[in-house]
């Protein structure tokens, strides 16, 4: 008897140890009281620590977003859509998109007008992924239920899950939320402030700007009495520039609002127009023509500069800033967009910040400081070569916005191999002018190329060459952000390939029931368990669940990264059938199919994903993806199931293990 017991408590042990069945977010419902006849419906998503929870404004092809539904009476009726927290923005590199989600914690609300006098019930659902750094969950759909109570005031709230959260609790999440923000905020700000500052100092250095130090300090050399005074007015000339931009910077802000500053980056329109936009500035920039103000601008803000004292210090700045447009004006153009488009609104305030003060700084220092002119090299045709350099990287990156646009609406015709070699076409362009081979309108003749060109010219050089492999497949991590992904491509195994990898060949004559060939890995892949499992039997192979999602980051890093190592490729190739179950795949069952759900009672499953994410939870106690399991045509496990493995040698060697042990 004490043996059996032991023994017991031994496998409940086991099993508990290896069961992993997640569920990081706890969902609280509430109400909140507006006028006499309308609420807003509050649904609050407790998330742990290390998860994230992602929006309801997730672009296409992305991840699953959160989705909330209510089931409509009388005695209500909703008023537009559910808004939600501000989250976190970041640039995915596995989904080539812009991603907003949470962490810690979210509030979602639903406006709705009351039509009754009586006590309501209104039921929800929400619909939701959460992910961490090694795995993501399938999509789960929790009950949501709110109760509104006649002629009252009190707002009554309704825990889901019996999800009840004490005072103590609720501060510290909050604290860490803000800790989390502010973090994330502070690293965003902080690489819009670098770009712009640069780019300020790049502007500096155009024909437009760069003659106007030696004028700017002639002025104070002439207009100040004593030293002192001359460094008072070179510190007021340097703040007033600052002033100017900044003030542009919360304008802009200030017009389009956070929301609509969130939304640009996914906006078909906005892509196409920015694109024109920065076609227009290159140009200028190459020489074609001048982008400039109405003359009588600067002819009315001269006639204020002329005042003199703090008034017309200022003016003399905002003569600098209308002046130097033509040169300006392009690098503020693209640095308020892409500091809008990042979804923060203090985004472009901080840019033209930077901005500002990489052109303040030298024209205060030369200014207070007129002895240190004989250090600055002359004008000369560099200047023209600089505007010309920052006319090519213009038009590069207003390609990126067409390919956006292409991206959003799924045309196909701005693909990987075209968008790679027009920046191949651009960059080695770029390449002959600063080695001379080409000249443009405003340059000057050149005899020989300074040290400076030259090396510039090998950077560039280099840089085209390192593209080029990029048409046969080739990752070019170094601008991963830039072109679109290799799946969005006329050949996903790049040009003059028909495969990913080596991995050996699979003799396969003809596909066989509910297989396919998986791009661009060429793995015969079943998506149907029981057709797989049929055609393992049939060939006497071993078969590898492969438990996933369409919207999984971390599976589609095993497979970019893991999957396509030659020695682990040819044993999805040859050694194993890929059975490939997507618990994320929102098909519809068949009629015959939609069976009571076991894990969630009195619920049927509706989907063919939620068929594969019940069955990996209760055959394997766990829920999360990527998950691989060894099984042999009996079903049973071969070695121990694997989650995430970006190791390579770990998970060749774990699959290398379980083919051992079917033999």
């Amino acid at each position: 008897m004490k043996k059996n017991l032991l023994l017991f408590v031994f496998v409940l042990f086991s099993l508990t140890a290896f069961s992993q069945i997640y569920n990081p977010v706890k969902w609280k419902t509430s109400t909140e009281k507006i006028s006499d006849n309308t609420y807003n419906l509050v649904i609050t998503a407790t998330i742990e620590e290390n998860w994230h929870l992602y929006s309801q404004f997730v672009p296409e092809d992305g991840p699953i977003p959160t989705a909330f539904t209510f089931t409509k009476t009388n005695d209500f009726e909703l008023i537009g859509k559910p808004s939600e927290d501000k989250g976190h923005t970041i640039n995915d590199k596995v989904f080539n998109m812009k991603i907003k989600f949470f962490e810690n914690k979210a509030t979602f609300k639903q406006k709705i007008k009351i039509l009754t006098n009586k006590n309501i019930k209104i039921k929800g659902e929400v619909e939701f992924m959460t992910c961490d750094d090694t795995s993501c969950l399938p999509p789960s759909y929790i009950d949501l239920n709110f109760s509104i109570p006649s002629n009252t005031a009190i707002t009554k709230a309704t825990p889901v899950f019996n999800n009840t959260i004490a005072k103590t609790e609720q501060v510290k999440e909050k604290t860490t939320e803000k800790k989390t923000t502010k973090k994330k905020t502070n690293k965003t700000l902080l690489s819009i402030f670098i770009i712009a500052f640069l780019s300020g100092f790049a502007a500096l250095l155009t024909p437009c700007v760069f003659p106007m130090i030696p004028m700017t300090v002639s002025y104070f050399t002439k207009q100040s009495k004593t030293r002192a005074i001359g460094i008072r007015n070179a510190i007021i000339y340097g703040l007033s520039i600052v002033i100017i931009y900044v003030l542009l910077g919360t304008i802009v802000s200030a017009i389009f609002g956070a929301d609509a500053l969130n939304a640009l980056s996914t906006n078909v329109w906005f892509n196409v127009i920015f694109f024109l936009l920065l076609v227009i500035f290159a140009i200028s920039f190459l020489g074609a023509f001048e982008i400039v103000l109405p003359s009588s601008w600067g002819t009315k803000i001269d006639s204020e500069a002329d005042r003199g004292g703090v008034i017309g210090i200022f003016f003399m700045a905002l003569a600098l800033a209308i002046v130097s447009f033509s040169c300006t004006g392009p690098i503020v153009g693209t640095l308020l967009v892409q500091a809008a488009a990042g979804g923060n609104q203090v985004g472009p305030i901080i840019g033209m910040l930077g901005f500002s003060l990489a052109l303040a700084i030298p024209f205060t220092l030369f200014a207070a400081f007129p002895g240190w002119m004989n250090s600055l090299p002359k004008s000369g045709g560099w200047l023209n070569t600089v505007k010309v350099v920052l006319g090519f990287l213009e038009l590069a990156l207003a390609f990126k916005f067409l390919s956006n646009a292409d991206l959003v609406l799924d045309l196909h015709w701005f693909e990987r191999e075209v968008f790679i070699a027009i920046w191949i076409a651009i960059f080695g362009t770029l390449t002959l002018y600063l080695f001379g081979k080409i000249q443009l309108p405003h340059d000057s003749p050149i005899n020989h190329i300074s040290v400076g060109r030259l090396s510039l010219g090998l950077i560039t050089l280099t840089f085209t060459i390192y593209m080029i492999p990029g048409l046969w497949g080739a990752p070019l991590n170094l601008i991963s952000a830039f072109p679109p992904p290799q799946h969005y491509s006329e050949s996903p195994y790049g040009v003059g390939f028909s495969k990913l990898g080596n991995g050996g060949n699979q003799n396969i004559s003809e596909l066989p029931d509910g297989a396919h060939l998986m791009a661009p890995y060429d793995i015969l892949t079943f998506n149907d368990y029981d057709k797989g499992l049929a055609y393992a039997k049939k060939v006497n192979k071993p078969v590898m669940l492969d438990f996933t999602g369409k919207a999984c980051v971390n599976c589609r890093k095993m497979e970019q990264n893991v999957w396509v190592k030659d020695k682990v490729l040819a044993i999805l190739k040859n050694d194993v059938v890929l059975i490939s179950l997507y618990v994320d795949d929102k098909r519809k069952l068949p009629e015959g199919e939609a069976v009571d759900s076991k894990l969630n009672p009195g619920k049927k499953l509706r989907y063919i994903g939620q068929k594969w994410s019940e069955m990996e939870t209760i055959k394997y106690g766990t829920n999360a993806q990527p998950f691989y399991v060894l099984i042999n045509q009996n079903e049973e496990n071969l070695n121990d199931p694997v989650g995430y493995t970006p190791d390579v040698d770990e998970f060749y060697n774990w699959l290398k293990d379980g083919i051992k042990n079917y033999k």
